[in-house]
């Protein structure tokens, strides 16, 4: 069965219109899906819509309403929501064009795939594919879906574009007020080097297909186990914890050199630093490295204490 189009309609730039499918870029994966059960009977909850007074009632009597004052509710039909005039609805108009680092992370929600409606639209849809590949930007505008108008951006991917949902402004909360209490300090420059040199060392093209869900493999396991035990409580092995927090520099230090010490760490031939010979201490006469950018923090200044140490 052919896949159906989330939203059809035109994306638009200046006076050139192109009609345009576009369909959801991702789906859900495997997991496990639990129901409320009442344990004495074994019996399995279910919720009704009921309202005070009257008791359950049927969903054909359901609208929605906006309380404007307390009891009190303006009442919508559904199909007057719908007729809500908004040019976004059918019209993609893309309003501006930044480069793809320009937008934070933060900002991006969901992807879908964007394809031309039919063989008229495929020219100008690939003239505009190639425009935004050539100018290394991504399309912005505002595109309105299933009751909801979306900030969204536009890009090239493989034969055809990507549309993004962005978060709204107001949406995404502000970085700083979390990591205000985290020091603005130099680290050390050979715990720095021996953490890179680890980075290096598991480098590697991204692939998606060497991760799944082990969390879903763990509850199929559990629920597995719980079915051959009759119903008896199965908990974990707690010898397995996670290790308690250590913030000793020394340990620091001990635990990236131990990490680099793994067998095949110094066959790799992706690897060009040698940490062992940065560990060496220096002659008293030899002259300190430069620092890479601007005056030492006082927290890099004692870093040659700590490692004597």
């Amino acid at each position: 069965m052919a896949a159906r189009a989330y939203w059809q309609g035109q994306i638009r730039l200046a006076l050139v219109s192109i009609p345009v499918e576009i369909y959801s870029a991702t789906k859900s994966g495997a997991q496990i899906s639990f129901h409320q059960i009442h344990e004495p009977s074994g019996k399995r909850i279910k919720y009704e819509k009921v309202a005070p007074g009257i008791g359950a009632v049927d969903v054909d009597e359901i609208v929605k309403g906006f309380e404007v004052e307390k009891g009190e509710y303006v009442l919508l039909e559904q199909e007057e929501i719908d007729a809500v005039k908004l040019e976004s609805k059918k019209t993609l108009e893309l309003t501006q064009f930044v480069d793809a680092d320009e937008i934070d992370v933060l900002y991006y929600e969901k992807p879908y795939f964007v394809v031309p409606a039919d063989d008229l639209a495929e020219e100008a849809f690939i003239v505009l594919r190639e425009a935004l590949r050539r100018s290394r930007k991504v399309g912005l505008g505002q595109l309105a879906m299933r009751g909801r108008e979306y900030v969204v951006s536009l890009k090239p991917c493989g034969r055809g574009l990507v549309l993004e949902t962005l978060r709204y402004a107001d949406e995404v909360n502000k970085a700083q007020g979390y990591f205000r209490d985290i020091p603005d300090a130099e680290p050390d420059p050979e715990l720095l080097d021996l953490a890179t040199t680890l980075i290096d060392k598991k480098a590697s093209k991204f692939d998606p297909q060497e991760f799944h869900d082990r969390y879903v493999d763990a509850l199929k396991d559990l629920i597995e186990r719980k079915k051959k035990a009759k119903g008896k409580k199965i908990l974990e092995d707690e010898s397995d914890a996670a290790p308690s927090r250590g913030s000793n520099v020394v340990d620091l230090m001990a635990a990236l050199k131990k990490s680099l010490e793994k067998p095949g760490a110094a066959k790799d031939p992706d690897v060009k630093k040698t940490p062992a010979k940065k560990s060496t201490p220096k002659a008293a006469n030899d002259k300190p490295a430069a620092p890479r950018a601007g005056s030492r923090s006082s927290a890099a200044k004692k870093a040659p204490a700590r490692k004597r140490a």
